[in-house]
């Protein structure tokens, strides 16, 4: 059985939504897809992506 997603809080500028809105808006994507995209990004980039290790324990 899949693990249900968690909601959370973001307290951002609203400078910054408006940056992400565009962007989301760019690649067509909404802005929570956006910032999902975002945080994979980074998590990969830091070694740290939780997907990446839960394939290597199977």
């Amino acid at each position: 059985m899949a693990k249900a997603r968690k909601s959370i809080i973001l307290r951002i500028s609203p400078e910054m939504q408006k940056a992400i809105e565009k962007w989301a808006s760019d690649e067509f994507r909404s802005i929570n897809g956006q910032l999902e995209w975002i945080i994979d990004k980074a998590l990969k980039e830091a070694g740290r992506n939780p997907k990446k290790k839960e394939e290597n324990k199977s």
